[in-house]
């Protein structure tokens, strides 16, 4: 059963030499560009950050999660506060994830069947369950702009058997999700393509969730731990699949590098909570690569961690000051140290878009690559 759903998505250049492109995404909490990071806001935050400074970065669409919100503080309460835009103060479009990820994360608390996951929360053990219908009342309580349908996550490595069983079911769930969201209330509804690391399974999935009609597709069940190059191809073989007239969202995802290669082979939106993680681990993403700040080299380095960043941290701070702050466990090293990574993830999607606008994407995507050969 087909369901036409306008785009919400509009084109506005492209790359010659490969599938990179341009556009934005209009909203009902207004509009954001594409390609496009969008921070981790788990529980209606982003860690260690202010939605003042998330504006000031450059962030114009964040994420949260359904799973967490469901359980703390609850969808009610949200929605009885003003919504998800009113109560964290972020006047911007955000994006739910439906908790499936989570789910599967907690498959040893959790039973997948034809009706949803029944599951025990992480937190008081009580009993929980979540439908495809459910997710999408939770998310819509919740007030969030784009919604994500309930789906089956495959771990890696799965049988073919295994992976076959799991994507059907998530095809099954996307239509009946599809068939419980309510499409007149400015909402924008995303399918996810599932299918394990079966090409052939991942074509199906993307072909029958373009025969139920949703308003942006988003390629869910990769970067959990197969070999990047397997990554590269699933990619590849599902977005052909699907029409390039509508966003496509690739998630949980991932590393600059991984940004760099979606980005050129189609991939509109990422999310990742790695910037914000791993600020709080002390490592620190720079145009030359990786800093771990811990490290001795940095007890008296003045410089700024990047000279080609502008942020906060990197205006006012030396690699010094910031790791004599992690070392002491200070609150504000965390703070200095999310700032930064969060800059750098939303200025390097800026610089792809530039380079997509110039067309030479393929000259931006070998200097980006040569730096890191360069680092000393």
């Amino acid at each position: 059963m087909s369901f036409a759903l306008a785009s919400p998505f509009r084109q506005l250049a492209a790359a010659s030499d490969c599938r990179a492109r341009t556009g934005v995404v209009q909203t009902a909490h207004g509009s954001f560009q594409t390609p496009v990071f969008m921070p981790v806001g788990t529980q209606a935050t982003v860690k260690g950050v202010s939605p003042a400074a998330l504006e000031e970065l450059g962030a114009e669409i964040i994420l949260g999660n359904t799973y967490h919100l469901f359980i703390r503080p609850g969808h009610e309460l949200v929605q009885r506060l003003g919504g998800l835009h009113r109560f964290m103060q972020w006047p911007h479009p955000i994006l739910t994830d439906s908790g499936g990820f989570q789910i599967f994360s907690l498959r040893d608390l959790a039973k997948i069947t034809e009706e949803g996951a029944s599951f025990r929360s992480h937190l008081d053990g009580s009993r929980l369950f979540l439908s495809p219908e459910s997710a999408i009342t939770v998310q819509m309580a919740l007030g969030t702009d784009i919604l994500m349908v309930l789906d089956t996550c495959i771990p890696f490595p799965a049988v073919r058997e295994e992976a076959a069983r799991a994507t059907a079911l998530t095809a099954r769930w996307a239509q009946r999700s599809r068939l419980s969201f309510p499409a007149d209330q400015g909402r924008l509804l995303f399918g996810i393509v599932q299918g394990g690391m079966y090409a052939e399974l991942r074509r199906q999935a993307a072909r029958e969730l373009v025969d139920i009609g949703f308003h942006g597709y988003a390629l869910g069940g990769l970067s959990v731990g197969e070999p990047k190059e397997l990554m590269h191809e699933m990619t590849e073989v599902a977005a052909a699949e699907l029409p390039r007239e509508f966003p496509l969202y690739l998630m949980g995802v991932g590393t600059p590098e991984d940004l760099v290669e979606g980005v050129s082979r189609g991939v509109d939106m990422f999310d990742c909570v790695m910037p914000t993680r791993n600020a709080r681990n002390g490592m620190l993403f720079t145009s030359s690569g990786r800093i771990v700040i811990k490290n001795t080299c940095y007890r008296d380095d003045e410089r700024p961690l990047d000279e080609r960043c502008d942020c906060m941290t990197c205006r006012s701070f030396s690699r010094a000051y910031l790791r004599h702050l992690f070392m002491c466990r200070e609150l504000l090293a965390y703070h200095l140290n999310t700032i930064h990574n969060l800059a750098y993830y939303c200025r390097l999607m800026r610089e792809m878009r530039q380079a997509i606008e110039r067309d030479s994407f393929a000259a931006f995507r070998k200097e980006f690559y040569a730096r890191r050969r360069d680092q000393k």
